[in-house]
This record gives structure tokens, sequence and C-alpha cells, in this order.
């Protein structure tokens, strides 16, 4: 179950096959358009997507839209950027 403001509540779930098996209990990967509204940062020694969230948009839970912005940084197991410094990262707008 996923909550009414959930970023997967939209991800669509995995269908049965022509035996009624499930692959997956679960939901597809959802769909991340392309960034709007956004800012370039420097990545600076010590910054970690984490706390990047804090100063953009005062919340540190809200790393995952730095990362939904910028794919290439990984899958998200890894907050830190420090194999990163000096290269420009985008931070989207904060929702309004």
């Amino acid at each position: 179950m996923l909550l009414k403001d959930s970023r997967y509540k939209d991800a669509r779930r995995f269908e049965a096959d022509e035996q009624g098996n499930v692959p997956c209990k679960g939901t597809r990967p959802r769909v991340i358009g392309a960034a709007v509204g956004v800012l370039e940062h420097v990545v600076q020694e010590g910054d970690r997507l984490d706390l990047l969230a804090r100063h953009y948009y005062s919340d540190a839970r809200l790393w995952w839209r730095i990362l939904d912005a910028n794919p290439d940084l990984g899958s998200g197991v890894e907050l830190a950027l420090a194999a990163r410094v000096g290269e420009v990262i985008l931070i989207p707008k904060a929702k309004e």
C-alpha cells in the first residue's frame, strides 16, 4: 500500500502472466521526467545528497529529488558525493 502523496503512487504494478503468476509483488520503476526550474550546484568537499536537500529544500529527506535530476549519480545508496567534487549537478526547483 502506498501513501496518497507517495512518489510511486502512479507507478504501474507488475501484471500476472498467462498462468496467473506475478513476477514481482511490487511496482515497476516510476517514470522520471526532465528536471525543470533547476539550479546548478558545483559539488564541494563534504557535500552529500541529504545535506544539499536540507540546504535547498529545508528537508534532508528530499535527497531523492536531486538524485532524480542527476541519474548519472547512481542508485542513491551512497549519499556522499566525494567522487564528484568539482562537477556540476542540477538542483530541481522546490515544489510550491
